[in-house]
């Protein structure tokens, strides 16, 4: 069920950037025009160039326009009317005190009872300086609640992480931070609590017993285009293994958490962390493939090598593939093996999750054909979203050959109409303080931990770098490292083009 979204001032640092733009300004737009949010909300861009009321509410209104298709102009302009806009330097103290002045304006004109949320689109250089500023200049201190979002990289190691996390509690409580990660805001990253705990089919079987593997795939055939100066620093496995590969093992592993409550469901995610097997320098090198793509074709077009990418250092040993073999040693999951890889300039864009089922204990048929498939169940994430179950029958005619047969399900054409975007999802759980998709303290921690193990390997006793073609499916070690258990990758199930 949807709620509408109390009264609330809305400050954006970093407004003119492209995530606002992208994402923020069209999210904020659908909650709006849906009737979640009513007219008593305010939004104040923040940055450091000029604009006026006027100029920043056309920036809002052509975004808006541009990433919302059939949008009612009439509409886009009201919305864009509760939108204002501050020149400021945020590590100046003098700047916040005009932030103050223009929000005290705001809570009285739009009856918004001293509720704000802020929300950092900034470089995570000034992710400790915000909070810092907002709390010493009493910025905070008001009647209503005061919410703060913080955008990926929280951190770039665990040291760091905490350095920021101690300096940002100073200024807010837990409860009121929220770390965002996108990727919990999809529609059917949300669902897997759904097919898993609403259908007593899977759950019963939901166990090393009935479970052979579990393969989880995020490819994209972009390559670094304009990121590569952030790219350089963080690669694959900062970029996507730390927060979106991980929050989705989660999601797949977790136990059923007591309630439906945020902090119920938090902790049993938490709790997959802690038994997730943290590596030795030998078991890296093992479990862990890192890979870096070279010239290829993508869609019959050639595309240039990463080292041959602008702002890219020549020598480069940044990776942008990673493969792994992880274990959950707990009761539910020991001996099922949880495969991951995520990759750049791969043959198709895809987000998705094979449960694989094994075998029954005589397994018949798989004695007398070779065309014997295995049982899965296939979540896609992006860019389809749906499930389907692949299930063994027989053809018509006189043969005893099996015919895998798919059982899908397809949220976008059984709807009729696109699921919210992420963004949108988010930003709502944020306005009305629902925290269960997003990430907690100890969760952040614990995945530095796990990743910092690898990073050490990578960085001193070193671990090979593997190269892939553009337009594959990655390097031929990230092949070995599954057929070492009998295994290989499951093919993405639908391609289409990217959007």
């Amino acid at each position: 069920m949807i709620h509408s979204i109390p009264n609330a001032s809305i400050v954006i640092f970093g407004a003119t950037g492209d995530l606002a733009h992208r994402k923020l300004f069209p999210a904020l737009y659908q909650l709006y025009q849906k009737g979640h949010m009513k007219e008593n909300f305010s939004v104040v861009g923040v940055s450091r160039k000029e604009y006026s009321h006027e100029q920043f509410q056309q920036e809002v209104y052509e975004a808006v326009n541009e990433h919302t298709p059939g949008t009612e102009s009439d509409k886009v302009k009201k919305f864009a009317s509760h939108f204002y806009y501050l020149k400021m330097d945020v590590t100046s103290e003098p700047s916040y005190h005009e932030l103050e002045e223009l929000l005290n304006v705001l809570d009285r004109d739009y009856q918004t009872n001293g509720n704000r949320l802020y929300y950092l689109a900034m470089a995570p250089r000034f992710f400790g300086t915000i909070p810092t500023f907002l709390k010493s200049e009493g910025i905070t201190n008001t009647e209503g609640w005061q919410r703060i979002v913080i955008e990926k990289p929280f951190g770039h190691d665990l040291p760091s992480a905490t350095k920021l996390n101690e300096e940002i509690q100073q200024s807010f409580n837990e409860d009121d931070i929220y770390r965002i990660d996108h990727y919990l805001g999809k529609e059917m990253v949300q669902n897997i609590q759904v097919i898993r705990f609403g259908n007593a089919i899977f759950e019963s079987i939901w166990n090393n017993k009935y479970i052979d593997s579990v393969q989880i795939t995020s490819s994209e055939t972009l390559g670094v285009e304009d990121r590569a100066a952030y790219y350089e620093k963080s690669g694959a496995l900062l970029d996507m293994v730390q927060n979106h590969m991980l929050q989705m093992v989660m999601m797949v592993a977790m136990e059923p958490p007591g309630e439906l409550k945020p902090e119920h469901i938090r902790d049993e995610k938490v709790k997959v962390l802690r038994s997730l097997r943290f590596f030795n320098e030998e078991e890296v090198r093992k479990n862990v493939i890192r890979g870096q793509y070279t010239d290829g074709k993508i869609k019959g077009e050639s595309v240039p090598a990463y080292l041959k990418e602008e702002n890219v250092d020549p020598e480069s040993k940044t990776e942008t593939f990673v493969a792994a073999k992880l274990f959950i040693d707990n009761f539910r999951w020991t001996g099922v093996p949880f495969y991951i890889r995520t990759g750049k300039r791969m043959a198709v864009k895809s987000t998705e999750i094979v449960i694989q089922f094994k075998q029954g204990p005589m397994a018949l048929y798989h004695a007398n054909t070779e065309k014997y498939q295995p049982n899965l169940l296939r979540i896609h994430i992006q860019p389809d979203e749906g499930v389907s179950l692949t299930l063994n029958a027989k053809p018509k005619g006189d043969t005893s050959d099996l015919l895998p047969i798919d059982m899908t399900y397809n949220n976008k054409s059984a709807t009729d109409m696109n699921s919210p975007e992420a963004y949108e999802k988010l930003l709502h759980d944020c306005l009305l303080g629902n925290s269960t998709y997003f990430t907690r303290w100890d969760e952040v921690a614990l995945s530095w931990e796990f990743i910092d193990r690898i990073t050490k390997t990578w960085n001193g006793t070193g671990a090979p770098i593997t190269y892939y073609n553009s337009g594959s499916m990655g390097p031929q070690e990230a092949e070995q490292l599954l057929y070492a258990d009998g295994h290989s990758w499951w093919e993405p199930t639908k391609v289409r083009e990217e959007c």
